[in-house]
C-alpha cells in the first residue's frame, strides 16, 4: 500500500520535523519567572546600550574616511531608543516589587540563618529595598507626568532611590565575605571527611555554591560602580561609557545567575561508594 500524501499535514504539520530543544525549554522556564525575565531583558538593554556609542564611533571613523557623507548613525538611534523602552518596561513591571520584599522579611524572621550576621545583613537589605522601591515608584510616575509635585523632582528621586539600591549592593558584598566564611568552612571539614556514598554529592553541592559565589561576587562588584554614580549628583565618571561597560557585565552575570538556577537538577550518578553501601545493606 502507498502511504496517501495530504497536502495539509506538510504545511500545518511542519512541526513535526523540527526535535524538542532543552535549550528551548530552559529559556522557556527562565522567562515564565518574574526575576528570569528581568536578567534576560537586563541584558538585552545592556547590549543594546554598548552598541550605540559603538555604531556612532563607526558612523564618525566611515565619514573622516570618506565611505559617508553623515555622521549619524540610525542604527545607534534605533538602540538607544530601544534601550530606553525595555529601561522603561523594565520600571514599569518593578510597580509590586515592595510585595516579594515583604514576603522575604516576614519569611526572614522565621526561617533559621547560618549565623546572627546573616540575619543582621539580610534585615539590613530588606529595610533598604522598602526604602529603594517608593522612590523608584514615585520617580516614574512623576517622570511620566501620572502625579504632579512642586516640591519634588524627578532626578532628586531617583538619586535617592539609587541610594538605598546602594546600600543593598553594599550589604550584599558584606553579606559574601560571611558566604565565604563558610563555604572555606565547609570545604575544610569535606577535605578532612573520609570517603562515604555522600561525600562526591557534597562536593558537586560544594563548587555550584562557589560558583553562584563568584558569580554574585562579580555582579555586585560590577554594580557598585553603577549605584554610586546614580547616587551622586555629579556623578562618579565623566564618561557615561563606563557604567555602560559595568552594566553590561553585570547583566551578563545576572543573566547567567538566572540560568543556572531554572536548570533542571542534572542525574546523580551512583558512586562506587554508595554501591558499596547498597550491597552492604542488602547482604545485611
Amino acid at each position: 500500500m502507498t502511504k496517501s500524501f495530504d497536502v495539509s499535514d506538510v504545511a500545518l504539520g511542519a512541526f513535526a520535523s523540527v526535535p524538542p530543544s532543552e535549550k528551548l525549554d530552559h529559556l522557556v522556564r527562565l522567562l515564565s519567572t518574574w526575576g528570569g525575565s528581568d536578567k534576560f531583558f537586563m541584558l538585552v538593554q545592556a547590549i543594546l546600550k554598548i552598541l550605540d556609542p559603538f555604531l556612532r564611533f563607526r558612523a564618525g571613523a566611515q565619514l573622516r574616511m570618506g565611505l559617508s557623507k553623515s555622521a549619524a548613525s540610525p542604527a545607534a538611534e534605533s538602540c538607544r531608543k530601544f534601550a530606553g523602552i525595555i529601561g522603561d518596561s523594565r520600571t514599569s513591571w518593578r510597580i509590586w516589587g515592595l510585595l516579594p520584599i515583604f514576603q522575604w522579611l516576614i519569611s526572614l524572621e522565621r526561617t533559621p540563618q547560618p549565623t546572627r550576621r546573616h540575619l543582621q545583613i539580610e534585615r539590613l537589605q530588606g529595610w533598604s529595598m522598602l526604602g529603594y522601591y517608593p522612590f523608584e515608584h514615585a520617580c516614574y510616575l512623576l517622570s511620566h507626568g501620572i502625579i504632579s509635585s512642586p516640591r519634588f523632582k524627578s532626578k532628586s528621586l531617583s538619586m535617592w532611590s539609587c541610594r538605598f539600591w546602594l546600600a543593598y549592593v553594599a550589604l550584599q558584598l558584606f553579606h559574601l565575605r560571611e558566604d565565604r566564611t563558610l563555604l572555606l568552612a565547609r570545604e575544610h571539614a569535606l577535605r578532612k571527611a573520609k570517603g562515604t556514598g555522600s561525600l562526591e554529592k557534597g562536593r558537586a553541592d560544594l563548587r555550584r555554591k562557589w560558583d553562584a559565589f563568584w558569580n554574585e561576587l562579580v555582579e555586585n562588584a560590577a554594580n557598585l560602580p553603577i549605584a554610586i554614580d546614580a547616587s551622586l549628583e555629579q556623578g562618579l565618571f565623566k564618561n557615561e561609557l563606563w557604567t555602560t561597560v559595568f552594566g553590561l557585565i553585570a547583566a551578563i552575570a545576572a543573566f547567567r545567575g538566572a540560568w543556572k538556577a531554572t536548570a533542571l537538577p542534572s542525574p546523580v550518578s551512583v558512586t562506587d561508594d554508595e554501591t558499596t553501601e547498597e550491597k552492604t545493606t542488602t547482604e545485611t
